[in-house]
């Protein structure tokens, strides 16, 4: 998996781990995947009970699978929050191969909306919180709140990715993030841990440049580049010019060389997106959908500059399709956890495994 190539190409027939009104819940939506050091492929999702709603009782689940995203084991509740949310799962997996999952918590009736706008406590609002697995997925240890050590007091929305967090040749544990603050648009910013995540603390925070032109950064995804710096790509917010950003760090995500900037190739609707750097210093894969008008054609893209510029690789579905995470599952091979179906983006939470040639997507 080197330089790339005009393509993908799909290996195999689709799974679907998660699928609406199935396994207890009526919605599935938020993916997240990594691989763990086993070879089990972990998908996470926001499990939530009763309609597809961003609020009210949510769980992050998590399915497990051992052929490589084949077939799926059982859902299992990776982080609950009683009758109230836990979601916005971001996984990464340690050197000691435990599989730390980051993630917020709020209150049940706490809409985005009321948070934004100062209508909800603290103690309701966003907080943050960590948990882990020392086997592969199958049970999870008891939660433990970070909140004060990455979550600065005026900040009211907060989002840990959504997706795979990372962590850096030299060990550091880099979560992508973002908030809002009472006035103004969203600003980026990112959670750093030098220590397997037993301690937590600020890396770069981004609210503009003060320029009336400002991005305003919002739910992120980061890879590291051959070069050791972090490449961070965002979904923007209005009123920032198109519907993508991104930035870099030369620090390990303690500060960004620049504010984020707009991404003129990655055109699409405004929505979450994936990024992944293929191994030995192959290109960038980006994944989001590409249809500018609407939720839809789920599309991976490549860059073999670092980030500077993308172009189509594979459109990997015309249906509607939403959310999405990219994670390496084979020496060859690439898996995409994605939200799609026939109606609407929102039906399952599918995942297809994408071969990958010796100079990059066939």
């Amino acid at each position: 998996m080197t330089a790339a190539g005009p393509g993908t190409r799909p290996e195999g027939a689709p799974s679907v781990p998660f699928r609406a009104g199935e396994d207890g819940h009526a919605s599935y939506r938020i993916p997240a995947v990594v691989r763990t050091a086993t070879g089990t492929v972990l998908a996470f999702c926001e499990a939530r009970a009763t309609g597809p709603a961003d609020h009210g009782t949510i769980r992050v689940a998590v399915k497990r699978s051992t052929d490589g995203g084949r077939t799926w084991g059982p859902l299992v509740v990776a982080a609950e929050n009683g009758d109230d949310l836990a979601g916005n799962p971001a996984p990464v997996v340690l050197g000691t191969g435990r599989v730390l999952l980051v993630h917020v918590r709020n209150a049940a009736h706490a809409t985005e909306a009321a948070i934004r706008r100062g209508e909800v406590t603290a103690e309701d609002g966003r907080r943050v919180w960590v948990t882990h697995s020392d086997d592969d997925g199958l049970t999870w240890s008891p939660p433990r709140e970070i909140t004060d050590r990455v979550k600065r007091p005026e900040w009211r929305w907060y989002a840990t990715g959504p997706g795979h967090a990372l962590r850096l040749r030299t060990g550091r544990v880099v979560v992508p993030a973002n908030h809002s603050l009472p006035e103004g648009p969203d600003g980026g910013h990112c959670l750093l841990s030098d220590d397997d995540g037993a301690t937590w603390y600020l890396g770069y925070v981004d609210d503009g440049d003060g320029t009336a032109t400002r991005v305003a950064a919002n739910e992120s995804t980061a890879a590291e580049l051959p070069d050791g710096r972090l490449y961070v790509n965002a979904r923007t917010m209005p009123p920032s010019p198109g519907p993508r950003a991104d930035a870099y760090s030369e620090d390990g995500g303690r500060t960004l060389t620049a504010p984020f900037r707009r991404q003129p190739d990655l055109s699409g609707p405004v929505c979450q997106g994936s990024v992944l750097a293929l191994p030995d210093a192959g290109p960038l894969l980006f994944s989001g959908p590409a249809d500018p008008a609407a939720r839809a054609r789920m599309t991976l893209r490549v860059s073999t500059d670092g980030g500077t510029g993308w172009r189509p690789a594979h459109t990997v579905d015309d249906r509607p399709a939403a959310y999405s995470d990219l994670v390496p599952v084979g020496a060859r091979s690439v898996g995409l956890l994605y939200e799609t179906g026939d109606a609407g983006p929102y039906e399952t939470i599918t995942f297809r495994r994408l071969a990958v040639s010796a100079g990059g997507p066939a």
